[in-house]
């Protein structure tokens, strides 16, 4: 099973997001700062890394929280962690620029219609206080929210 964390890095209510470029999934779409969490990290120590690399920041462990959590089946089982901080040292910046055409500051509550859906169900969970959903199973629910056509 492949994991992964998410952060969203919120200030006064937008979050950030970066346009992906160059790594072979959903080029040209929004996505949160993360990626794969690797063998010898934790989910805050991967958000700290991926915040580090991605966009300059600093995050600390008491300063993130995790909210919500994705399972979804596509190209294998997955688990997505959703993390939230709203505060950091340092400026933001594209920092991976080949993996990145650019970064927009968004309303949590009208996110551009381009977002990751998986992402943008978890921004959506967040705001509504849902921790988890999954997605692409059979058992799954149609959205994050719908869970009346179970």
């Amino acid at each position: 099973m492949i994991a992964a964390v998410w952060l969203l890095l919120v200030r006064d209510g937008n979050v950030l997001l970066s346009r992906r470029r160059g790594t072979g999934y959903r080029d040209g779409w929004l996505s949160l700062v993360g990626g794969h969490l690797e063998d010898d990290e934790s989910v805050y120590g991967g958000a700290a890394r991926e915040a580090r690399e991605e966009v300059g920041v600093t995050v600390r462990r008491r300063e993130v929280e995790v909210v919500s959590v994705v399972h979804r089946l596509e190209g294998g089982s997955r688990v997505d962690f959703f993390a939230v901080c709203g505060r950091w040292t340092g400026e933001v910046s594209n920092a991976e620029p080949h993996k990145c055409a650019g970064l927009l500051w968004s309303p949590l509550d009208a996110l551009p219609a381009d977002v990751v859906p998986y992402m943008r169900a978890a921004i959506v969970n967040y705001r509504a206080g849902c921790w988890f959903t999954s997605r692409g199973w059979p058992d799954s629910f149609p959205n994050s929210l719908d869970h009346t056509a179970y």
